[in-house]
């Protein structure tokens, strides 16, 4: 279970979702960590995550501003869980 944590600081939606540890970078983190067994074989992505997280901040305290990827992202309703457009699925 998350919670929100208070820093007393002005910054980005996704800012405040990292400095609450409920991103999508974590979430990846928190299934290699709990997974049994997938910690050695995942290191990597691992690693990745951890890197994402760290770029996303930089570019947030420097910029002052989501990543345009995160940003303008628009949820689109007719793409289906796998990225294919719903009825076109192989």
């Amino acid at each position: 279970m998350r919670g929100y944590k208070e820093e007393g600081t002005t910054t980005t939606p996704f800012d405040m979702v990292m400095l609450n540890d409920l991103d999508r970078f974590h979430l990846v983190m928190d299934v290699i960590d709990r997974v049994p067994g997938l910690g050695e074989r995942a290191a990597h992505l691992r690693q990745e995550m951890v890197d994402e997280r760290l770029r996303h901040r930089a570019y947030t305290r420097e910029v002052g501003d989501d990543m345009p990827g995160v940003r303008d992202w628009v949820w689109d309703p007719a793409a289906a869980p796998d990225g294919q457009p719903r009825g076109e699925r192989a």
